[in-house]
């Protein structure tokens, strides 16, 4: 088994001690996040506060923990809707062809030939702010990377011989695309979700920050941001913190990403001799 490139090891651990921070934020956050105290507001870093406080007196460090539950969760989610509808599009396409194809096809390629945050800031603008409303609009924005890529793959499995050797034996398509192509198809979208997550948590704190995320005095990191403007002179910290666990975390996952992508595209030369035939009962 290769060893990990140290780089990985770092971008791999980075997400996880965040994740775990987010996870148990309810036990160690040092203030309840919308505690206000106006004597303190815009304090620096200190002991006290070791991220100082934002424009209310408010803890930075229990908003971006508490922040960091929204933000993640709904990338999070937005990432596995987004890759089962995709890949279910892709691979029906390619399996049965025809008008079928030719209508997902032609529907992936408006999808991306449109700014995917111009679509989306359309759709909670109609649809209204809220943490449903952005889930909604990511997943409707969102799936076409994943069609394309099951697509493609699930074309390129399907030339093989060993699917004509299952269809020979008559295997239902059920079966076949449940034991012979889904697991060819597993590490590429693997890499793909990775990228896409890293995607969706610069988008959702793209659009908290435009005012169409969560409502105050839930936080989030994208609204932190656009509450900490006016001061970042002031008080840099309260704009630094979001954007910077923002930024990390998504150049950790990208970083993974890419090197899921290339190792599971990587050409293998060994294949499956025989397809398992699908089990029959009496």
């Amino acid at each position: 088994m290769p060893r990990l490139p140290k780089r990985l090891w770092i971008a791999s651990s980075l997400p996880a001690l965040v994740v775990l921070a987010v996870l148990l934020a309810p036990w160690i956050m040092p203030y309840a996040p919308e505690a206000q105290n106006l004597s303190a507001r815009l304090a620096p870093p200190s002991a006290i506060h070791w991220l100082g406080t934002d424009h209310l007196g408010r803890d930075v460090l229990s908003r971006l923990l508490d922040g960091g539950r929204f933000s993640l969760t709904l990338a999070a989610l937005a990432t596995i809707t987004t890759a089962v509808i995709g890949t279910a599009v892709g691979v029906l396409s390619a399996r049965k062809r025809g008008w079928i194809d030719e209508f997902f096809t032609r529907t992936n390629d408006v999808l991306l030939a449109l700014p995917e945050m111009v679509i989306a800031l359309f759709l909670v603008a109609a649809l209204g702010t809220g943490y449903h409303s952005l889930l909604l609009a990511l997943t409707l924005t969102g799936w076409t990377p994943f069609a394309r890529l099951a697509r493609a793959l699930t074309l390129d499995v399907s030339a093989r011989g060993f699917i004509e050797a299952a269809q020979v034996l008559r295997c239902s398509p059920a079966f076949i695309v449940r034991r012979h192509i889904l697991p060819h198809l597993a590490g590429p979208l693997l890499g793909q979700a990775t990228l896409r997550f890293g995607q969706f948590l610069i988008n959702v704190g793209a659009l908290s920050y435009l005012g169409l995320g969560v409502q105050p005095p839930q936080s989030d990191w994208g609204s932190m941001l656009a509450a900490a403007q006016p001061y970042a002179l002031r008080a840099p910290m309260t704009i630094l913190a979001p954007g910077l666990v923002i930024f990390a975390v998504a150049l950790s996952v990208t970083l993974i990403g890419q090197h899921v992508l290339r190792s599971s595209t990587r050409p293998t030369s060994a294949l499956p001799a025989a397809p398992e035939q699908e089990p029959t009962h009496a």
